[in-house]
């Protein structure tokens, strides 16, 4: 598992830590909000406990970047349940709303695929919100393509992408 990535500028992706689960939970309150004009949807999720047991899971990965001590970027992945062994589902992506188009987003992507890699993954797959124009062209640009196995159904809220991971 990548425990830490470290360039020169004070910038590090590494696993998340239990402690830091209302961190994540805030940052991704702040960046789902972005993509929501009339409030993020009250559905009863506690999404403090939500990001807890994201990160304790064992069987999960939840990477974070940190810069200057802050973090600014969250990725949750797995196995699905029921998928095959050699797929992954990007469960959660977002970066602060704060420190979009810095790159972030693309560092954290690029140790997410080197992660998948180093665990023989060969497909991963997501789906994001229709409304979320952002990062839709965030994942094209990445080469993440329609899932032709979850093609958009009338009145879905989400659409399905599949990216291919490129082996070593």
């Amino acid at each position: 598992m990548i425990q830490e990535r470290v360039n020169l500028v004070g910038r590090v992706i590494r696993t998340a830590l239990p402690a830091e689960a209302a961190a994540v939970a805030a940052l991704h309150a702040r960046a789902r909000a972005t993509y929501y004009p009339d409030g993020i949807p009250q559905d009863g999720t506690d999404w403090l406990a939500a990001w807890r047991g994201a990160i304790e899971r064992p069987d999960g990965h939840v990477l974070c970047a940190v810069e200057d001590g802050r973090i600014t970027g969250i990725a949750s992945f797995r196995t699905a349940e029921g998928a095959p062994a050699d797929t992954v589902k990007l469960f959660q992506f977002h970066v602060d709303p704060d420190h979009w188009r810095a790159g972030i987003g693309t560092r954290l992507h690029a140790a997410c695929v080197e992660e998948w890699q180093a665990d023989g993954k060969r497909t991963a797959t997501l789906d994001v919100h229709v409304d979320n124009r952002r990062a839709q062209a965030f994942y094209t640009r990445l080469g993440w393509v329609p899932d032709p196995e979850n093609p958009p159904s009338e009145g879905d809220h989400h659409l399905y992408l599949r990216y291919a991971v490129a082996g070593e």
